[in-house]
């Protein structure tokens, strides 16, 4: 009797060992993407980054807002813990555009923030989505909601009803922006994460 409960007492502690080891290599609960994501931006806050247009199709018969003009994105205003990302999209000497990425229950939102120069917000404002789907730590999208919707509406802006926005971050490599439509419509930014060039002053209103 000695030898058997000696024995059951070593497989019971092995059996320990072992459950303790497997939770390690295998965690109960994972971090959403949609954090990984935020966390990959935050890294960059407070260096500004230019970027390149790398798709703008089809050729608009209205001239350009971005031709020609130096683009950057400066990451600014990271919370901690990082629920809520502000980042400016000077294009030029325009700084009415900043992105606003917040964290939300089940994924992330995405607004564009445009003002006047003296700070008072622009007929079409905080406009954007929700992600419908978990996305990844680099890539995440967001669908036109409701808001937007009829915001567009209420303008005449009947293109835009059907936006679909997209961000990417590849960190220390590059930043993408993108709006693609149903119709064919697909413009995209690329910033160079690799080479920080001096940070612009604060968007119009903030």
């Amino acid at each position: 009797m000695k030898i058997r409960a000696s024995a059951i007492l070593s497989l019971s502690v092995s059996a320990l060992w072992l459950s303790g080891c497997d939770t390690k290599s295998h965690p109960t609960a994972q971090e959403h993407p949609a954090d990984q994501f935020l966390k990959n931006i935050a890294a960059h806050c407070g260096q500004a980054f230019a970027g390149d247009i790398t798709a703008n199709e089809p050729p608009s018969d209205k001239p350009d807002p971005f031709e020609g003009e130096e683009l950057v994105m400066h990451v600014r205003g990271c919370e901690n813990p990082v629920q809520e990302i502000h980042i400016p999209f000077h294009v030029g000497d325009d700084r009415s555009r900043t992105w606003i990425l917040t964290r939300t229950e089940n994924g992330l939102r995405l607004k564009h923030d445009h003002r006047h120069k003296d700070g008072s917000e622009d007929a079409v404002t905080m406009y954007g989505g929700d992600t419908a789907s978990a996305g990844t730590e680099n890539r995440q999208e967001f669908p036109v909601d409701q808001e937007s919707i009829e915001t567009f509406k209420r303008e005449g802006l009947n293109a835009s009803l059907e936006n679909i926005w997209a961000m990417e971050i590849h960190p220390d490599r590059y930043f993408i922006y993108e709006l693609t439509r149903p119709n064919g419509r697909e413009f995209r930014v690329q910033f160079d994460l690799s080479k920080p060039v001096q940070a612009p002053p604060a968007p119009w209103g903030h």
